[in-house]
């Protein structure tokens, strides 16, 4: 068992990694939050329930907790007010208090909906990540991002509350289709790009590993992108500055997702294609070799991603989406840019100077 600290003071949390542990999640969860709250309801998708949801209400009941199973269905595309609203009905209904704990268990868009929901109703309930996906695993469950999605774009709706606890079993990534499991790859190597060039060298060096899941491999993998996200977040909680350089390839990945209404690409497949774009504008404004944005380009290629925007899709169209980008301000939007693998640097870039640059 591995566990790392995100230090926020008042709200500081444990991530705890390890494998086949999900069992004991419910007596872990007494530790964290005591034993006055005698309600607890686990929130999860109708892919991911039947797979986890037993193992995990069961240990939560052990543990003393009375449980409630609230479903959405599978996909971005259901990341809105509608499903939003049905998880605050089932909440309610299940007569949750401010001492219960709503449990997320999935990938992104399952911990964002719930954590939203946790954020908010009765003014704020604990909230516990139990991320399935490699992507939730090592950046959507750590930092406290909760939201849903607008028509106008990705995240649009939203709050900042810090789980009290993120439960990651690698083995529950066994059962991850293989496009899910290499669309997280992506967040992995946006690790290494901006943070961490030993990690980006290793990810090179060990493609094959990589593709295979290897065990040993893939935990010390999650585990130091976990204690990346986690020093990050430490710094600057609520993306005032520092934190925004997470956002290196999203921008762009963000607008390519709303205009394909969520349905063509995963979020990670979308990423890789922001982030070699975001590259070669790095090398465009001068701050990037050449030879950077290739090795970017080529492992992202070796892990099976895509880095080409859709050939549907318009210079101008990317303008307007990026221009509803939440992360826009005064017209302009704090552009993540590459200054070598591992060190980044912002650039104040309009909607059009990115879409030129996606497109050129």
């Amino acid at each position: 068992m591995r566990e790392i600290r995100v230090s926020l003071g008042a709200r500081s949390y444990p991530i705890v990694i390890g494998a086949g542990w999900l069992r004991a999640l419910g007596e872990r969860l007494r530790e964290v939050i005591g034993r006055k709250a005698i309600r607890a309801a686990v929130v999860s998708d109708s892919r991911v329930a039947p797979l986890y949801v037993p193992t995990v209400a069961g240990s939560l009941r052990e543990a003393g907790f009375a449980v409630s199973e609230i479903q959405i269905p599978e996909g971005e595309q259901h990341k809105n007010l509608a499903w939003l609203a049905l998880v605050y009905d089932r909440l309610v209904e299940s007569q949750i208090e401010r001492s219960s704990p709503v449990v997320a268990v999935g990938g992104g868009v399952v911990g964002d909906l719930a954590g939203f929901a946790a954020a908010t109703v009765l003014r704020g309930v604990p909230f516990v990540q139990v991320p399935t996906t490699l992507l939730a695993q090592v950046d959507a469950a750590i930092g406290g991002k909760t939201g849903i999605n607008h028509a106008a774009g990705k995240n649009l709706i939203g709050a900042f509350h810090q789980p009290r606890l993120v439960a990651i079993d690698i083995e529950t990534l066994r059962t991850l289709p293989r496009r899910e499991y290499l669309a997280g790859l992506a967040e992995v190597v946006k690790y290494g790009a901006i943070l961490d060039a030993d990690l980006f060298a290793s990810l090179e060096r060990d493609v094959e590993k990589v593709l295979r899941q290897d065990v040993e491999l893939l935990a010390a993998v999650v585990e130091r992108c976990c204690a990346l996200k986690a020093r990050v977040v430490e710094q600057d909680e609520t993306e005032g500055d520092y934190r925004a350089i997470l956002n290196f390839g999203h921008t762009l990945g963000h607008a390519i997702e709303t205009l394909t209404e969520y349905r063509r690409l995963l979020h990670g497949e979308a990423v890789a294609i922001g982030m070699v774009c975001a590259a070669r504008l790095s090398h465009a404004v001068g701050s990037l070799p050449r030879a950077a944005v290739d090795r970017l380009e080529k492992l992202l290629h070796a892990l099976g991603l895509p880095t080409h925007v859709p050939a549907d899709l318009k210079r101008e169209q990317i303008g307007l989406a990026i221009e509803a980008d939440k992360k826009a301000a005064g017209g302009k939007i704090k552009f993540v840019c590459l200054e070598t693998i591992g060190s980044t640097r912002f650039e104040a870039l309009s909607a059009t100077e990115i879409a030129r640059a996606a497109l050129p």
